[in-house]
């Protein structure tokens, strides 16, 4: 039995991925939302018709869980594709900035315990931008300490004439 070739593969992730953004748009729409209300709606005004039966029941809990099943899989799809173009705009403008530490490239990689290192140093960091009271500075993951110390060492310096 031969493999089928990537293009073949390619040619249906992108199909798939079309399809799924389409309907994660749709679904996410303000007519969806009201299709969904005057479904419930419609539902409820045929319950004296069937006399609140147990199969009147039956029809709105198997849509519902059948449309919550298929949406579950189609949105998680987008969100992780979402997810992925994001973290890769971010890799990139953290590799484009010179002042920028480049061990936050590929951070969503690390354990909850080293994101929690980084999160301290980072908590670390806004108490010392909030000790200089200037809006416009920032601090490198590397760099931080010694930054904080030249601008406190500067602001010391008496001027000169």
């Amino acid at each position: 039995m031969a493999k089928p070739s990537k293009s073949k593969n390619l040619k249906w992730a992108r199909l798939f991925n079309r399809i799924t953004g389409k309907l994660t748009r749709a679904a996410g729409s303000p007519l969806a939302s009201i299709l969904a209300m005057l479904l419930i709606i419609g539902w409820a005004l045929c319950g004296p018709l069937f006399g609140f039966s147990d199969t009147w029941q039956l029809v709105i809990n198997t849509s519902t869980t059948i449309i919550t099943f298929l949406m579950v899989f189609i949105i998680q799809q987008t969100q992780n594709k979402d997810t992925t173009a994001i973290h890769l705009k971010l890799n990139e403008l953290i590799a484009c900035h010179e002042k920028a530490s480049n061990r936050l490239v590929d951070i969503e990689d690390l354990t909850e315990e080293e994101l929690s290192v980084i999160k301290k140093y980072y908590t670390k960091l806004s108490a010392l931008a909030e000790k200089e009271k200037d809006l416009h500075s920032s601090h490198s993951l590397d760099e931080a300490d010694e930054n904080h110390q030249q601008k406190f060492k500067s602001l010391k310096k008496p001027l000169h004439a």
